[in-house]
């Protein structure tokens, strides 16, 4: 047992320091590649925003990369790469939708999403490290590959969890705003056209949940809302 506790110790303490390292070279990363977004018609939706919020602004940087996709980094600054910017640029993308993904990533800012994963990774480490050593006694041979089998499957759930609450956070700012739901269902039924993605992976690992079952959480809110048709 004590062996075992001593592996844990040591390994949730390598699995923190290797985090703080992975955020401070993150921020350096972004800090070399990106530049402050300038746009009329989304700087128009992102004053609604900021004026919904009670904040004087809401500062967009682009993250100089061709995919597709925001991000919240974990100092709270907001990005979008500059695919996605080429992508509004060319049109596939409205003012409205662009909106909506600065919206969504606003929620994982305004609801702690960076500290949590610190936190979810560091005890998802922790339950590989014990569940390598009970099982490998067990099944010497693939109890460690069904140890990460369980430890992915965790954390893609907590990262849906995450991502359907950044969702809802949207959703509200949104229609606070007065730009509504509809750019958010618009966006997320063409993201894996815009992505390139072809198919799914599997449910049980996907870090984000299926555009469909998004589209549909965020139907149920307007119907809870009173806002539906």
């Amino acid at each position: 047992m004590v062996p075992i506790l001593l592996t844990l110790a040591l390994s949730v303490g390598a699995a923190l320091l290797m985090l703080r390292l992975s955020v401070r070279n993150t921020l350096r990363m972004l800090d070399d590649k990106s530049t402050v977004l300038r746009d009329a018609a989304l700087e128009e939706r992102l004053s609604r925003m900021a004026a919904a919020l009670d904040l004087p602004a809401i500062p967009v940087h682009v993250f100089e990369v061709e995919p597709v996709n925001g991000l919240a980094a974990p100092d709270g600054r907001i990005f979008l790469t500059r695919g996605f910017v080429q992508k509004y640029r060319q049109g596939q993308v409205t003012a409205d939708e662009m909106a909506s993904v600065v919206a969504h990533e606003l929620g994982h800012v305004a609801l702690g999403h960076s500290r949590r994963r610190m936190i979810d990774m560091t005890g998802q480490n922790a339950v590989f490290v014990v569940l390598t050593a009970v099982l490998s006694r067990v099944l010497p041979v693939i109890g460690i590959w069904i140890a990460n089998l369980i430890a992915t499957a965790l954390a893609s759930h907590l990262s849906r969890a995450a991502e359907h609450e950044a969702d809802a956070y949207a959703s509200a700012l949104l229609v606070r705003a007065g730009i509504g739901t509809a750019p958010q269902k618009a966006l997320f039924a063409k993201l894996g056209a815009l992505t390139g993605q072809r198919g799914a992976p599997p449910a049980w690992i996907a870090s984000h949940p299926p555009a469909a079952e998004r589209i549909a959480a965020i139907e149920a809110r307007e119907a809870r809302w009173g806002l539906a048709g």
